[in-house]
């Protein structure tokens, strides 16, 4: 009789027991939420429960029911951004939590590896250039910024650990130097609030950034099973994805972009597949169409020193990995990539100039998104190669002011014949064109640029962007 009316106990106690109502950490105090759109937010509480969000800046109640399970999901809608602080209430019939500092504006993910993840005061003895006068110089209640904290798992996770902050030099110091650039001219030439979502991982796979579905196509890539499998957790597949991604899936943004490839380098030939099957997914997930997606093409480096002696060369030649890059922005729709052969470093994998590339991204969203006019923000592109006695005549696409090396020779090139053996070669610009010869090649055949691990590109467009590596030929080496 007693173990009896224990059972009984136990079970009044477990039905007694109400769940807490809940939101996930990138719903919270000074987050941003994206203007003039219809923005998701969801949570859990006790199941069959009716769920009310308010925002100040409306009077309307949106209402939903929780399932079976205690989640529940709405969107709201917001208004054209401002400065205007905001609040927004979340109840159920017991519990209330209470959003205070809230902006709406722009709201951008950045994502990707160390170049992405490497913060304002730099990485030790990796200084950012300028960065210390930056920090300094960046308080601004209308920045938001927030770090998904790094994490890894084998099964797909609700929530992660970070918070919203305002900018400040103490917040700056530890976000994205390439994100914080970039959300700084956005804020500056829309005068609109920006809000940006920092989720990095240095040294990480592409393949770390992908779920189980992404993946079921790439036959030769080994999905982790146990924990055994999660030794090097930024490149085992799917780990970062269900940690990092999965639980801010569908918080409304803008569009993400992105820095990472430098730990993809000696599988240049994959990455165009695995890079166009994430973003195409990333965009299903998050229920927004084809937002935008803009990337950086990686730096040169000597990467070669940090490949195995016996495979150095080949597809150990980084340029096969940002030709790689530059084939993906060309089949992926809605995205971009910008060049930054001009600021590689031969020692160091993380360039210390991060304000170049975080506002080269910013210029081509200011251009691709916003409909800003006026300005370049895209480099140059190899259009086509044509013969004419023993010179080769290369012509580019997107020089309507023609191309410049700002006065100086051009060193970058390289020509071959038939035996496929490349000697440097004589280049001279005549308005958007390139003409290259060597007095050791009689009969060109292929023209390469720059197509070295470390280079320093020395081609530029007028307006000062740098034309990516290229080659004119598909060998091998």
């Amino acid at each position: 009789m007693k173990k009896i009316f224990l059972s009984m106990l136990l079970l009044f106690i477990v039905l007694s027991i109400k769940a807490e109502l809940k939101l996930p950490a990138i719903f919270g105090n000074n987050m941003m939420l994206q203007q003039n759109t219809e923005v998701k937010i969801w949570g859990s509480a006790d199941k069959n429960q009716t769920i009310t969000v308010i925002a100040s800046w409306t009077k309307q109640k949106y209402t939903t029911k929780t399932d079976n399970s205690g989640k529940w999901d709405l969107r709201i809608t917001t208004p054209t951004a401002s400065y205007q602080i905001y609040t927004i209430s979340v109840s159920d019939t017991k519990n209330s939590i209470n959003f205070e500092n809230v902006l709406v504006g722009e709201v951008w993910l950045c994502s990707g590896q160390s170049n992405m993840e490497m913060p304002m005061k730099g990485f030790k003895n990796q200084p950012v250039l300028r960065g210390n006068e930056s920090i300094l110089k960046s308080k601004n209640k209308n920045i938001r910024l927030i770090t998904v904290k790094r994490a890894s798992s084998l099964n797909a996770q609700d929530d992660i650990i970070g918070e919203w902050t305002e900018a400040t030099p103490e917040t700056v110091k530890e976000f994205s130097a390439t994100g914080y650039y970039y959300g700084r001219l956005l804020n500056e030439m829309l005068d609109v609030p920006v809000g940006l979502i920092l989720s990095a991982w240095g040294g990480s796979w592409i393949e770390a950034w992908m779920s189980k579905d992404m993946l079921k196509d790439f036959k030769d890539i080994k999905l982790p099973t146990s924990e055994e499998d999660m030794k090097i957790p930024n490149r085992t597949p799917i780990l970062l994805y269900n940690s990092m991604i999965n639980p801010i899936a569908g918080y409304t943004i803008k569009g993400s972009i992105w820095y990472q490839g430098e730990s993809n380098y000696e599988r240049p030939d994959q990455y165009p597949l695995l890079f166009e099957k994430m973003i195409g997914e990333w965009r299903k997930i998050w229920g927004q169409g084809e937002f935008p997606f803009y990337f950086c093409q990686i730096a040169p480096y000597n990467y070669a020193s940090i490949a195995p002696v016996e495979k150095q060369g080949g597809k150990f030649n980084s340029a096969f990995l940002r030709e790689a890059q530059y084939k993906s922005a060309q089949i992926i729709p809605n995205s971009g990539m910008v060049v930054l052969m001009d600021i590689g470093e031969e020692k160091c994998i993380h360039p210390r100039n991060k304000e170049i590339g975080g506002e080269r991204l910013a210029m081509m969203a200011l251009g691709k998104t916003y409909g800003m006019t006026g300005f370049a923000y895209e480099s140059p592109t190899f259009e086509e190669i044509q013969i004419e006695d023993n010179k080769a005549i290369l012509s580019f696409e997107n020089a309507p002011m023609w191309l410049s090396s700002y006065g100086q020779e051009l060193k970058q090139f390289e020509i071959a014949g038939a035996d496929k053996i490349f000697y440097p070669a004589k280049a001279e610009i005549k308005r958007s064109k390139v003409e290259v010869s060597s007095d050791k090649v009689n009969k060109p055949v292929a023209v390469r640029y720059a197509f070295k691990d470390f280079v320093v590109g020395d081609l530029f467009s007028t307006e000062g962007l740098p034309l990516s590596s290229f080659r004119t030929d598909n060998w091998d080496k």
